[in-house]
């Protein structure tokens, strides 16, 4: 590899907030339940045990029901969550300063060099699992490879409470055997146009040009063409201001009739509202996207004085947006986001970490 070698874990709680539940209330431990569902009836989290039936997050409380009958929706605690997560991050801070936070269970650390000069990154993922388990009575998932795009595909291998190493020499034949859709920010429409392309796998992603790949991906396509070759060289970090949350949907068919947009949009403003809430951040600005049938996209804000977070806020907003649409066309993708947030702004501080690889595992 012609490009910096860096040690990296990505840790992931697992099913953090409803493992949380069934802590901290004993009658809910080995039994199937969800958090969320409150509102339209949207999860957050579903224990692994809901999971054995096909329950998953996001997935609407009616159908997890339908899955899975004996079902048990718990009301989420961000306080709480929140508690717990200021837990694991002081016990990341023992081994580096290097920690950038996703959300409220899972972070890059950047181990390169650590605090307690341990040279295995893959001992060091072991110890910090171990000593999350011994504080807080929840197991984790951990990734550890070059870069943080590796570390994250290679967190949900061996789930729940493993963790897997992707050593600098195994890199690039691991890609090429990883399905499409493993790969970090390939989702379902993506990957089943990549399908009718013959792409199946990273081997059959690499014989595409850079050229072809931004022809049919835009920006994506340069990330993908980067990512199955092993580069990535975003690095972690600690000091990274989120200036935006966003919620997505590209739909299989697209959607023309007024109810079913509005089903939607309903729909992604609960998501967005979950999402706001457990990163404990409220905005003002409030963004509506639509991508019609022939890919041309129309955009509109509103900013209020106040910040804000509150679904049904969301949802009538998001309505007046809507109407506001200057075509009126088939659908194909619907998206809020929120930007102008309250986070803090933190003073910027650029490490360059130039030491020996040494170690690995």
């Amino acid at each position: 590899m012609d490009f910096p070698i860096r040690k990296i874990i990505h840790v992931d709680m697992d099913a953090f907030y409803a493992s949380v539940e069934q802590r901290d209330y004993p009658e809910l431990r080995g039994k199937a339940i969800a958090v969320g569902g409150m509102h339209r009836g949207v999860l957050t989290t579903a224990s692994y045990e809901a999971r054995k039936f096909g329950v998953r997050s996001a997935m609407p409380t009616r159908i997890a029901m339908e899955k899975c009958p004996h079902l048990i929706i718990v009301k989420p605690r961000f306080g709480r969550y929140k508690e717990v997560s200021k837990q694991l991050r002081n016990i990341f801070f023992e081994y580096t300063d290097l920690v950038e936070p996703l959300s409220l269970d899972e972070a890059y650390l950047d181990v390169t060099q650590n605090k307690k000069g341990i040279d295995s990154a893959n001992d060091i993922a072991r110890e910090i699992r171990k000593e999350i388990f011994e504080k807080t009575g929840l197991t984790a998932s951990a990734g550890i490879s070059v870069n943080k795009f590796l570390a994250k595909v290679a967190s949900d291998i061996n789930k729940p409470n493993g963790q897997k190493t992707i050593h600098p020499d195994q890199v690039i034949e691991f890609l090429e055997k990883l399905p499409i859709e493993k790969f970090y920010g390939v989702g379902k429409v993506t990957a089943a146009r990549m399908n009718s392309l013959g792409i199946f796998n990273g081997k059959d992603l690499k014989q595409k040009t850079l050229n072809e790949m931004v022809s049919l991906f835009g920006k994506s396509g340069k990330h993908f063409y980067n990512v199955v070759r092993g580069i990535h060289l975003s690095e972690v970090n600690p000091n990274r201001i989120r200036k935006s949350i966003a919620v997505e949907e590209t739909f299989w068919d697209d959607i023309s009739e007024q109810e079913d947009v509005y089903k939607k949009i309903e729909e992604i403003a609960d998501e967005l509202s979950y999402r706001l809430e457990r990163n404990d951040v409220k905005g003002r600005t409030l963004t509506l996207k639509i991508k019609y049938l022939d890919f041309s996209t129309f955009t509109r804000s509103r900013t209020e004085d106040e910040f804000f977070y509150e679904k049904d806020f969301l949802f009538s907003t998001a309505k007046q947006l809507w109407e506001q649409r200057p075509y009126h066309k088939p659908v194909r993708l619907l998206g809020l986001s929120m930007s102008n947030l309250s986070t803090e702004e933190k003073k910027q501080i650029s490490i360059q970490l130039k030491i020996p690889f040494r170690e690995f595992i």
